[in-house]
């Protein structure tokens, strides 16, 4: 019985899970839920086998000093990749700075440890707090985004929505794009090929400052050139962001068909966010990602994560507070 109730906040949040994802996929409450069934279940776990809690609390702990610094070596020498291969824009350096923000943060906490004060204990608390917090919603945002990353297209679609990034020499498709522009291609030669009625390939993307072209120009290009039936190619060539990409595209192909269905394609780490933009947006679709390079993925991963993070910038402000001042009352010794 008591083995039951230990599991029962678990269930609740399972059962609040999968009736948010069936609600809809694209929303980062899902993530959020799905990390609450993790720590539910497993201090589930050491509720009902108490005789292992020391042990398994303290290789927690463990696992996560040595995890800490293990990811901050990993992010400073992908960081050092990414400078060398893309260059030294502020986009590039962000797995740098965080290798780096982690080594700091570490580092200064043992400094705090060994201090002793009262002062030092209340900082140590903040960081602390402040840190599982932010950890807690970039694992939700990984784990959840891996899921995500798993959805398969069931049945035929209208349109195959491919978003732009961006030209090289201003009027050639990048490798990046040309990964999309692939996975595209591939979805529509699919629905063909099991007798569905071709979709259309709705290149969106507009011309930048430092373009000689609109980005759905070089991509329907790119997809006619390599095998695209030209009929079955068009443009949204006024876009310049994620969310204006697929808020015009939602008015062509609701202008075609009120009805339609589509699939979104942009790369990888680009899908869960592409994702819940796509839902803010009204489309009536999923977003698939394409492959990209593995050194590229950690520093694009990490940007997504501080854009969602701004997005609720009042939510997760009021959460910093809220924290901060937890941590301050944890920290008082005595109340008089």
């Amino acid at each position: 019985m008591i083995s039951a109730l230990a599991f029962a906040p678990s269930a609740a949040l399972s059962a609040a899970f999968l009736y948010s994802v069936r609600q809809d996929r694209r929303m980062f409450r899902n993530a959020v839920l799905l990390g609450l069934v993790a720590i539910s279940t497993a201090v589930a776990l050491l509720f009902v086998r108490p005789r292992h809690a020391e042990f398994l609390l303290a290789l927690f702990f463990l696992g996560t000093v040595l995890g800490g610094l293990l990811l901050a070596f990993f992010m400073v020498v992908n960081g050092l990749v990414m400078v060398r291969k893309e260059g030294r824009r502020p986009a590039n350096l962000l797995s740098l700075l965080l290798g780096l923000a982690i080594a700091s943060v570490l580092v200064l906490l043992e400094v705090l440890r060994q201090s002793g004060s009262q002062a030092a204990a209340t900082v140590m608390g903040v960081l602390l707090l402040l840190s599982a917090y932010v950890a807690f919603l970039f694992v939700c945002f990984l784990g959840y985004a891996f899921l995500y990353g798993r959805v398969r297209v069931r049945g035929d679609v209208d349109f195959v929505v491919v978003l732009g990034c961006g030209l090289l020499g201003g009027d050639r498709v990048s490798p990046l794009l040309a990964s999309r522009l692939e996975k595209g291609l591939e979805l529509h030669a699919r629905q063909v090929h099991r007798g569905g009625k071709p979709p259309v390939l709705l290149a969106s993307g507009g011309q930048g400052a430092d373009e000689r072209v609109a980005e759905s120009t070089a991509m329907a290009r790119w997809l006619v050139d390599n095998g695209a039936p030209p009929s079955d190619v068009r443009e949204e060539d006024r876009s310049r962001t994620t969310d204006e990409n697929l808020r015009y595209s939602r008015t062509i192909m609701a202008a075609d068909d009120p009805e339609y269905l589509c699939v979104v394609v942009t790369n990888n780490f680009h899908a869960f966010r592409a994702a819940l933009t796509a839902r803010r947006a009204g489309v009536n679709g999923q977003v698939l990602g394409s492959p990209t390079a593995r050194y590229y993925w950690p520093s694009a991963t990490i940007r997504e994560f501080v854009a969602i993070m701004w997005q609720h910038r009042l939510l997760n402000l009021a959460m910093g507070v809220l924290l901060t001042g937890l941590a301050v009352l944890l920290s008082v010794p005595t109340w008089r």
